[in-house]
């Protein structure tokens, strides 16, 4: 008689939904620790425009998908290690095992789940916004403000946020002007604020960036004026780039992020987010350190667990 799921062997201890950085780092340290993974990727990293990564220590300037690309290498050098390019599609518990299935009809078990995901940016619907992203239209002033220092900075935000953004950004430019695309929203004693430090607040919606090959020029207001800018700092609103473990059951927080302690465990047994899905501190050294952190506490479950 043939045996069932429950009584054969998972084909691997762990599978990972995601191999860029966070899935790369915690494919490694569980490739190191003997164990056999198998890495799930659908190729779309959220940084794939991006044409530098910064503020990752021995990579600085280093663009993004060469480092993605040499540490897939370094990863898949373990024998234990396998990689399946392919959208997840399907995530169950069936037992003692998670059953993931991909968009091709695939189907692998495990023992336990890591999530490494990501977000969906949701861009605003403005002509030359998206041809921007992540080359001149930045949201992170870690990872590129040094690039932009000195120069016209535009921000596009309002209410607190907007404050707390050109307060920040002031650390690198002192040529600011704030974009709300709209009536502002801020308290009185924050414009008072940014009036103190000369910085314009422009309220007309913004109709357009103007651009050439990704390299903003100028915001084009809804008045018809428009205003030079070197680069546009903006913080889009984003969802979950993957459905998945909301469906197994893990809890969102209040801003959008998968809830998760330090070592990326999840409130479902045995699924593990790391990455961008889960921390508001959105870098590739932040997503290595907590890939890395999540392969070796998942190796300590499974070693509890057999042990």
């Amino acid at each position: 008689m043939e045996a069932t799921l429950q009584t054969q062997q998972p084909d691997y201890e762990v599978v990972i939904i995601g191999g860029s950085y966070a899935g790369l780092s915690a494919a490694m340290a569980l490739g190191r620790s003997l164990r056999r993974v198998l890495v799930i990727d659908s190729g779309l990293p959220c940084n794939r425009q991006t044409p530098h990564s910064h503020n990752f220590i021995t990579q600085d300037g280093v663009v993004p998908a060469v480092i993605a690309g040499k540490a897939k290498e370094q990863v898949l050098a373990y024998p234990t290690v396998a990689w399946k390019q392919g959208l997840a599609t399907e995530a169950r518990r069936d037992g003692d095992r998670f059953v993931i299935g991909t968009a091709a009809g695939e189907q692998f078990s495990a023992l336990k789940l890591l999530f490494a995901t990501g977000l969906n940016d949701q861009l605003p619907d403005l002509p030359g916004f998206a041809d921007c992203w992540g080359i001149s239209v930045l949201h992170c002033p870690y990872c590129h403000g040094y690039e932009v220092h000195g120069k016209k900075l535009g921000i596009m935000a309002n209410g607190d946020m907007a404050f707390e953004y050109v307060r920040l950004i002031h650390q690198w430019s002192k040529n600011i002007v704030l974009f709300t695309n709209g009536p502002s929203t801020m308290t009185d004693a924050y414009r008072d604020k940014l009036q103190q430090y000369r910085i314009p607040v422009i309220e007309s919606p913004v109709a357009e960036l103007q651009q050439e090959g990704g390299s903003i020029k100028a915001v084009e207001l809804g008045d018809g004026q428009a205003e030079r800018v070197d680069a546009l700092f903006h913080r889009p609103a984003f969802k979950q780039h993957c459905p998945l473990p909301v469906e197994l059951g893990c809890v969102l927080t209040d801003h959008g992020y998968l809830q998760a302690d330090d070592m990326g465990k999840t409130n479902v047994p045995g699924v593990f987010v790391v990455g961008d899905a889960v921390s508001m501190m959105r870098s590739v050294a932040a997503a290595v350190a907590g890939g890395n952190k999540a392969g070796a506490w998942i190796n300590k479950e499974l070693a509890e667990a057999f042990f």
